[in-house]
């Protein structure tokens, strides 16, 4: 039997959140705004929205492992520091080296695999997905299928009709963004391909974004 903390007697539904940190990094990049993790999981699963949060779990890349990378990675290592430090669990890939000069370290299937463990482990009522990428939308079924409700944080222009279609509930995101802090449009929106390339002949990027897969 599961356990209340709740001293009123309310049962609050326990909730597992699960984050894919490029994809809504990239998301929030596109609004122009820093992302606030802090302000996300209050939102999410704060003590206003009478839940009780387990754990909030952010799947992120690394740059690779390379001389040419390592100011990159040390800055990346800080950041995930600082998510532990601040109550998050975080789970790590290593990348790879991809085309004009970003890199590949895609957490989709460790993602997946996690969120059927701890279903089994943790035995969440619900289950956020933080992410717009399609390919998590079998997942939201299995889990679905575990008697786990499932819902999807996402903007709705990153959102993929499959993911969309495949959960319990769609949780807009676009309304936080606009709370969050406002960025240099050069930092928000990355250089479409063929620029990029050409501003890389002329210097070295001074932070490279993980290429999506």
């Amino acid at each position: 039997m599961r356990k209340n903390n709740n001293s009123s007697g309310v049962t609050r539904a326990r909730v597992l959140v699960l984050v894919d940190e490029s994809n809504v990094g990239s998301s929030v990049r596109t609004a122009g705004r820093g992302l606030d993790w802090l302000k996300l999981r209050d939102f999410l699963a704060g003590p206003s929205t009478g839940r009780e949060l387990i754990e909030m779990v952010v799947y992120a890349g690394l740059p690779p492992a390379m001389p040419i990378w390592q100011e990159e990675r040390d800055k990346k290592n800080k950041f995930v520091q600082w998510l532990r430090s601040n109550g998050f669990m975080v789970v790590t890939k290593d990348g790879s080296p991809a085309e004009e000069g970003r890199y590949k370290a895609n957490v989709d299937v460790m993602m997946a695999i996690d969120a059927l463990e701890l279903s089994v482990e943790m035995r969440p009522d619900v289950v956020i997905l933080v992410t717009g990428d399609t390919d998590f939308a079998y997942l939201a079924i299995k889990l679905r299928r575990r008697g786990i409700r499932v819902e999807v944080a996402s903007v709705s222009q990153n959102l993929g009709n499959l993911l969309r279609s495949a959960a319990n509930e769609v949780i807009d995101l676009g309304t936080l963004f606009r709370t969050f802090e406002i960025i240099e449009p050069a930092q928000a929106r990355p250089l479409p391909a063929r620029q990029n390339q050409q501003s890389q002949q002329r210097r070295q990027p001074r932070f490279r974004r993980p290429a999506r897969t």
